[in-house]
């Protein structure tokens, strides 16, 4: 069954692509949760369109995310820990910590933008980048430090 996709499908494509799915994975799911529509003749023409104002809806919002990436180039963040022997931490530093420590220093800045691999456990500087939008990413330099 060829649909034309709504949003963005994990696994499966970006918005206002044609894609070829089975019947019954665009009939129970794609179709219900409205992250699709058959691909029809009329509605390759209203994608064709949505595209374009979403394209430049997108545009813009980069222009401003990387103004603000502009001035978050330099930031540097302090979060302090509780550690014991050895400089190991009672716990860890997470995405959210870090988030949290941004929005200190007055950017908007939510844990899913954080890219980290793995919680912090051990004290000491670290380089983590936060993606602003989806071409937008900032790297951002976290000390994390002994209480």
């Amino acid at each position: 069954m060829e649909l034309i996709l709504k949003s963005d499908v994990p696994g499966l494509g970006e918005r206002g692509n044609i894609v070829t799915v089975k019947a019954g994975y665009a009939r129970n799911y794609l179709l219900p949760q409205k992250l699709a529509v058959p691909a029809t003749g009329a509605m390759k023409k209203v994608i064709v369109e949505e595209n374009r104002l979403q394209s430049v809806k997108d545009d813009k919002l980069k222009r401003t995310v990387q103004d603000v990436a502009a001035k978050m180039k330099d930031l540097s963040c302090t979060i302090v820990v509780q550690a014991g022997e050895e400089d190991k931490l009672y716990g860890s530093v997470s995405a959210q910590d870090i988030a949290t420590a941004v929005t200190a220093q007055g950017f908007q800045v939510d844990q899913k933008m954080v890219i980290l691999d793995e919680h912090i456990k051990i004290l000491g500087v670290y380089t983590v980048p936060v993606r602003l939008h989806k071409d937008v990413e900032v790297p951002v330099k976290i000390w994390v430090v002994k209480e």
